[in-house]
């Protein structure tokens, strides 16, 4: 089930990114009193009593400014405001309400989703009450007084935030339909490869980089089988930097990925893989979806009969991350091998999905124990005595060991390795648990 997403906006200096911290747990947005330092929002996710959510922190909106990066900023808190379930318009209490704040408060209103005041800096209540109470004049609701840099009143802000999640339950009849989040950089033929799929033009193609504004769901029937294809917009071509076109994909891709079982990221053949590619793809890995990796506009390179395999273990080099991934050639101009999109991604989501017996799991770890000896350190060495399958999507194991720190990273890869020679687990990532358990226990 996808999880919620919840966006700061308010405008500069209002100490966005400090709450952002204060919730993320550590410090990844940069902090300075100078407005615009946060310049591209960073995303993490948080959890709040039995709630995980994704928390999206933006740059400053400032209404009116000509400033290219504070008009950037705008543009980008903007996307933010689409793609959040629940937006945190915060406000600065030692500001007090400026012109500004009823600006952004007129860009929320329209927006029509849950917006909550939340007035910072409010570091003691007595003092600044009063103060706080000026803020319903925004005509948005009940201002929250916090302070994000003392963590004042922050649990109070999250019961709020979570009552306006959606029930668990309201999701479960759409879980059974595999949604497909198609991403990669503006320009690699994402919208194409939509069209192609759907055989008509629904999503809005052009040559110019990042001209789909919206993030489009499409229905695809395929064999009795239905699946919901979520393209991952572009934007509006506003900035002549291309890295700045590329930072304001990101959030269009947290938001896809939260909602997708499995991932197919883009690649334009010509082009090449890059390092924009690795950071957006880095996004799926991390939240542990199902990865396929589609390398489009085939048709417009010349080949031999190499051209595959040294494409391929080019792109292997660059996403060394992700070992596991499915590589598929296709041109969506022509059609080629479009349709094995669907067969691929039915692997990928089996896969993701799958499940092993324990007394299966044993006998390969017994077997991986045999053939290469557990990790010792200063006369310790490290016992397994046992692996189960606790989860999937994705398959998630617990191993019980006698000591931790002892289960070198190195070895876990092994035993992945081990269980991957037996089951494939083709096009997800498998995630490992260690657990300590006393040798009498």
């Amino acid at each position: 089930m996808s999880k919620p997403i919840v966006a700061i906006v308010g405008r500069p200096n209002v100490g966005k990114s400090t709450l952002f911290n204060a919730l993320a747990g550590e410090k990844i947005s940069i902090v300075k009193d100078t407005p615009g330092v946060t310049r591209d929002r960073i995303y993490a996710d948080v959890t709040w009593l039995n709630y995980a959510f994704t928390m999206i922190d933006t740059g400053g909106i400032e209404p009116d400014s000509k400033d290219v990066i504070l008009s950037q900023m705008r543009e980008q808190a903007e996307i933010a405001i689409a793609t959040a379930d629940v937006i945190l318009f915060l406000v600065d209490v030692k500001q007090g309400l400026v012109d500004s704040d009823s600006k952004v408060a007129d860009l929320l209103r329209r927006s029509k989703k849950p917006v909550l005041l939340i007035v910072n800096k409010v570091d003691s209540f007595e003092k600044y009450m009063p103060d706080v109470y000026e803020f319903y004049n925004l005509g948005i609701g009940e201002p929250i007084a916090i302070s994000a840099a003392s963590r004042l009143g922050i649990g109070d802000m999250l019961d709020k935030v979570v009552s306006y999640f959606p029930e668990q339950t309201e999701q479960e009849s759409e879980e059974e339909r595999p949604k497909i989040a198609i991403i990669g950089k503006p320009n690699v033929g994402k919208s194409s490869i939509i069209n192609r799929i759907i055989g008509e033009d629904r999503v809005i193609v052009s040559d110019i980089a990042g001209t789909t504004r919206d993030a489009i769901d499409t229905s695809v029937m395929r064999k009795g089988k239905e699946y919901i294809f979520i393209d991952t917009a572009g934007l509006r071509r506003k900035s002549k930097v291309k890295e700045e076109l590329e930072r304001y994909s990101i959030i269009r891709t947290v938001a896809a990925v939260e909602r997708a079982d499995v991932v197919v990221l883009v690649i334009d053949a010509v082009e090449g893989v890059t390092e924009q590619d690795a950071k957006i793809v880095g996004i799926a890995h991390d939240r542990g979806k199902g990865i396929l990796v589609a390398v489009n506009k085939w048709d417009a390179i010349e080949k031999t009969d190499k051209t595959i395999y040294e494409y391929t273990n080019k792109m292997k080099g660059i996403l060394s991350f992700i070992p596991y991934a499915e590589y598929l050639f296709i041109s969506a101009k022509t059609g080629q091998r479009v349709e094995k999109l669907f067969e691929a991604i039915d692997i990928v989501i089996a896969n993701h999905a799958l499940r092993v017996a324990t007394g299966v799991l044993n006998e390969i770890l017994a077997e991986a124990v045999v053939m290469q000896q557990p990790p010792s350190d200063k006369g310790k060495r490290l016992k397994i005595y046992y692996i189960t399958q606790v989860g999937v999507k994705p398959p998630t194991f617990v191993l019980f060991v006698n000591k931790k720190e002892l289960m070198h990273f190195s070895y876990t890869r092994y035993l992945e390795n081990k269980i991957r020679e037996a089951f494939g687990f083709g096009g997800t990532s498998l995630k490992f648990i260690i657990r300590e358990r006393k040798e009498n226990q």
